[in-house]
């Protein structure tokens, strides 16, 4: 992502901020020739040489980023840098994406949101991962080379809203001045029925994040692309059959798309509230509570309401029978 402007000429004092805000001022021609994008990277979005962590001003402000916490109508404050390959100190050379699958991709993301890696488009992880947006989403889909939101298309296939799926990616490269709003989150599921809201992991100030998010971002939402990675594993697009997986798939220490397909049928019946960062594919305390409440909302009690999906769960969930978690 990246920062918006106010429009208007670049004047002295507008160009001086933009420079301690880690960018290097590049001439208006740079923005709006025919120049290939990887040399509009190199010129617009190149990383200032010193890391520059948030301020305290940022770090006061709203868990997102943004200047209001009551408006994130401004979007967020996310300039990038550039397509790089991995920052580890060594001349490794380009390396190709290693394959994931999504449950991987979003333990990935994950990480970074327990480690509560610090915003950062110069500064980089001990991976060689940069620590903005892009960076992130290229560390999430094990990329092994830093990315920026105009080179990110090429790892994906563009796909509709309703195939998303946790671990794709929502893209907004804003080619005519990628400092004006691009910005990049990982999708991790829906958290409505309506599929309104959803899930998302994205990097931006002070702090990585998951926050429930309107679809498909707070701005230029239409502009936003999905796209599902390129190195997915084969077989782990996430199960669609309505067949019961049975239920060595579910329970304490278990993982895998059948428990993000669960999560998922369960938000989209009114079980949103168990989750509080969205359904993923680790089975969580979250599961068994939104689960309970589902066949409790059946009427059924006992081992029948033990959070655990047997059988006519799962019927009920894929078949959409019974009534919703109210």
């Amino acid at each position: 992502g990246c920062v918006r402007r106010s429009g208007g000429a670049t004047g002295p004092a507008e160009a001086q901020a933009r420079r301690h805000a880690g960018f290097a001022t590049a001439p208006r021609e740079a923005r709006q020739g025919g120049a290939a994008t990887a040399s509009r990277s190199a010129a617009l979005v190149r990383p200032a040489a010193a890391p520059r962590e948030p301020s305290a001003t940022q770090e006061g402000e709203h868990p997102g980023g943004y200047a209001d916490p009551d408006d994130p109508s401004e979007g967020p404050r996310t300039p990038q840098g550039s397509s790089e390959p991995l920052h580890t100190g060594s001349d490794g050379g380009a390396a190709s994406p290693g394959t994931v699958t999504r449950e991987e991709i979003i333990d990935r993301a994950r990480t970074w949101l327990a480690a509560k890696v610090p915003y950062s488009m110069s500064a980089y992880r001990s991976d060689g991962y940069r620590q903005d947006c892009s960076g992130f989403v290229s560390m999430a889909w094990d990329l092994r080379s830093n990315q920026w939101t105009g080179s990110l298309a090429s790892f994906g296939e563009r796909i509709t809203k309703d195939e998303l799926q946790p671990g794709d990616m929502l893209l907004f490269h804003n080619a005519q001045d990628p400092e004006d709003g691009s910005h990049v989150t990982l999708f991790g599921g829906w958290a409505d029925a309506a599929h309104t809201k959803y899930t998302a992991y994205e990097q931006t100030p002070p702090r990585t994040r998951s926050r429930t998010t309107p679809y498909a971002y707070w701005t230029n939402s239409s502009r936003y692309i999905p796209y599902r990675p390129k190195n997915l594993a084969s077989g782990s697009a996430g199960p669609r059959s309505s067949a019961f997986p049975g239920a060595v798939a579910f329970g304490p220490g278990k993982a895998g798309a059948h428990v993000t397909r669960l999560g998922e049928m369960l938000v989209a019946r009114g079980a949103g509230r168990y989750y509080r960062i969205g359904p993923g594919p680790r089975w969580t305390e979250a599961d068994r509570r939104a689960t309970a409440a589902f066949q409790r909302a059946q009427g059924w009690r006992g081992t029948g309401a033990d959070g655990i999906p047997g059988p006519r769960t799962w019927a009920y969930l894929t078949g959409g029978k019974g009534g919703d978690v109210r």
